[in-house]
Order: C-alpha cells, then sequence, then structure tokens
C-alpha cells in the first residue's frame, strides 16, 4: 500500500490586523471580556479593495508550499478547496486557483463547503485516491475571508471570527520513510444544523432588500449549544483514529484542533487527558478562520521547529453541518 505524506505547507494572513480594542470602539465589547472568554486577542482582515480574495490569498500560500514541498505547480494532480466564502458561486474558486497558478495538466479542481471540518474533509478525501495510485499529489486548501460574512454590529458574533488562509500538499511517500496517513475519520449530524447556520442567500431564500435592512442575511450561531456538542464530538473524534490505527494517546506529540474557542480547546484536552504542553493552540492571532484553522497552526508549528518529521500529529475539527472530522498521521 503507498504511503501518504505532507510534503509541504504554506499559510496567507490578510496584512489588516484588528486587534480587541479596536473592535471595542466599535460594539460594546473589550478586551478583557473577549479574552477572557475565548482566547483571541486579533484577527486578520481581508481587503475588500482586491489582492485578498480567497483565491489569492490561496494562491500566496500555495507558492510557499510548492517551495517546501519541492515540487511544481504541475506536481498537483488534484485542487482540493475547503471554503464557505468563495470567490463566486461559479465558477468554484479551485479552478480559479489553478488557473492562478499557471497549472496546465487539468487536473481535478473542486471546492467543498465543510466550514471549519473542510481542510480534515479534504485531507481524509484524497488520501484514499493517493493510496489507490488515482492521484499522485493533491493541493488541498483552507481558505476563508469570513468579515464578508459576519455582522459587525454583533458584538456576539464578531467577534470571534478572522480571516486567512492554510494549505498542505500531501502526495505519495516517494522516500518510503516513515510518514504516513495512519487513519481518517469522516461524519455528520444533520439534526444540529440550526446550532450554526446562514439560511438567507441561498436557492431557498435569496437575499433581498428587507435582509439587508435588517442584517438577517449574516451568520448566527447558538454559542452554548454548540460549546457542548463540539468538546464531545472532539474527544470522541480523536479516541475514533486512535483506536482506528491502534493508537493511543500516548503515541499522539501533537494535538492539533480546530481553533474556535480557546476553552473549547482546554475543555476537550481535559476530556481527553492529554498533556496541554502538546496541544497547538494559536486562536490568539488568528481567531476562528474555519476551514483555515487546522493548516494555519499546523505550519506555524512546523516552521517554528515543534513539529518535527516522525512525530505524531492529531488534526482533530468540528464544524456547521454539524459536520466533523479527525486525521491520524505520521509527519
Amino acid at each position: 500500500m503507498i504511503k501518504v505524506k505532507i510534503k509541504g505547507t504554506g499559510i496567507y494572513a490578510p496584512k489588516k490586523v484588528v486587534t480587541n480594542f479596536d473592535l471595542a470602539e466599535v460594539v460594546e465589547t473589550s478586551d478583557e471580556w473577549i479574552y477572557e472568554r475565548t482566547g483571541i486577542k486579533r484577527r486578520h482582515i481581508c481587503s475588500t479593495e482586491g489582492g485578498e480574495w480567497p483565491s489569492d490569498m490561496a494562491y500566496e500560500a500555495t507558492q510557499m508550499a510548492l517551495k517546501n514541498a519541492g515540487l511544481e505547480a504541475n506536481d498537483i494532480d488534484m485542487i482540493i478547496f475547503a471554503s464557505v466564502t468563495p470567490d463566486y458561486k461559479l465558477p468554484n474558486t479551485a479552478c480559479i486557483l489553478q488557473q492562478k497558478l499557471g497549472i496546465t495538466n487539468k487536473c481535478a479542481a473542486l471546492d467543498i463547503a465543510a466550514a471549519c471540518s473542510g481542510f480534515v474533509y479534504g485531507i481524509n478525501m484524497v488520501t484514499g485516491l493517493i493510496k489507490i495510485g488515482a492521484i499522485k499529489n493533491a493541493l488541498i486548501v483552507g481558505s476563508e475571508m469570513l468579515s464578508r460574512e459576519v455582522n459587525w454590529e454583533d458584538r456576539n458574533s464578531c467577534i470571534l471570527f478572522g480571516d486567512g488562509c492554510g494549505v498542505a500538499i500531501i502526495g505519495a511517500n516517494e522516500n518510503n520513510d516513515d510518514s504516513d496517513i495512519l487513519s481518517v475519520h469522516l461524519g455528520a449530524d444533520g439534526s444540529g444544523k440550526e446550532f450554526f447556520d446562514q439560511p438567507i442567500g441561498g436557492a431557498v431564500e435569496p437575499i433581498a432588500e428587507t435582509h439587508l435592512k435588517e442584517k438577517t442575511h449574516f451568520m448566527q450561531m447558538k454559542g452554548k449549544e454548540m460549546f457542548k456538542v463540539a468538546t464531545r464530538t472532539l474527544a470522541e473524534n480523536a479516541k475514533l483514529v486512535l483506536e482506528k490505527a491502534d493508537k493511543s494517546l500516548e503515541d499522539v506529540d501533537w494535538l492539533i484542533p480546530h481553533q474556535a474557542n480557546v476553552r473549547i480547546i482546554e475543555t476537550t484536552g481535559k476530556l481527553l487527558g492529554i498533556d496541554p504542553e502538546k496541544v497547538i493552540i494559536n486562536i490568539d492571532e488568528y481567531a476562528n478562520t474555519s476551514a483555515a484553522t487546522i493548516p494555519i497552526a499546523m505550519h506555524e508549528a512546523i516552521t517554528d521547529g515543534r513539529i518535527k518529521r516522525g512525530q505524531t500529529l492529531l488534526l482533530d475539527a468540528f464544524g456547521a453541518g454539524l459536520t466533523t472530522g479527525a486525521t491520524l498521521l505520521t509527519y
């Protein structure tokens, strides 16, 4: 069986930074209130003048990943673009990115909308294709411009989100070293769909003038319900992939969870009984960037030397839908 390896990673963070103090000048909140409840200090916000659309961020992050992997753009056989904020409804943003990268091999390109689980969904989906030899290298993108979908007058939601992009190139392990995807889990529970949704703007109810006036077309979330299901789900995810791989929590060098709220991450860690020093957290700098949180956190930990080749990583995500996924891998 072919082994699967993360060959290169990359990120892009928008240039504009909005601190909690900046938000306190717009809505009734404070740096202390936000940080104590979420662990967030800052978030990056895309320019609306162009140059930082989701495909632009993905282009920059992919250039970094290609360099780190020692590959060319035409070495990519498939693009999966995970986002709930694509450039357009049509064409899909994966095709736009393919063109921007100058890929001429007509590789497969598709978008997936699995919310915050999108990046993990993408990795798990292409792992099977790589292992059977259908493709050699895949580009998995998590790129979000959530600032477009947030009501900046709602202090309960605007404090939580940011923009950004993280990517990974994964492919056949030609060196036949220890790197491999050890086990995967994907799931969903549609019964919780109302916990985090955006019902206005789709085919059922297109955006109308009334929605714009009442500001009902933005994302909306039931925080308490999401907190409860998130902690339970993340802990269950971890146990599932460990059991599938016949591994224990002691075998895990690094847990990289979705960065939605530091309290969710800490509670999940306690439920699992994992050493807090093994949990990668960077929500203070980026806030919740949906599908981009895990690849951004992973790239930073690889770049600063915490994550080393041969170590075991557990990627763990949940998102609106409710979607869920986890990946256990040897980096």
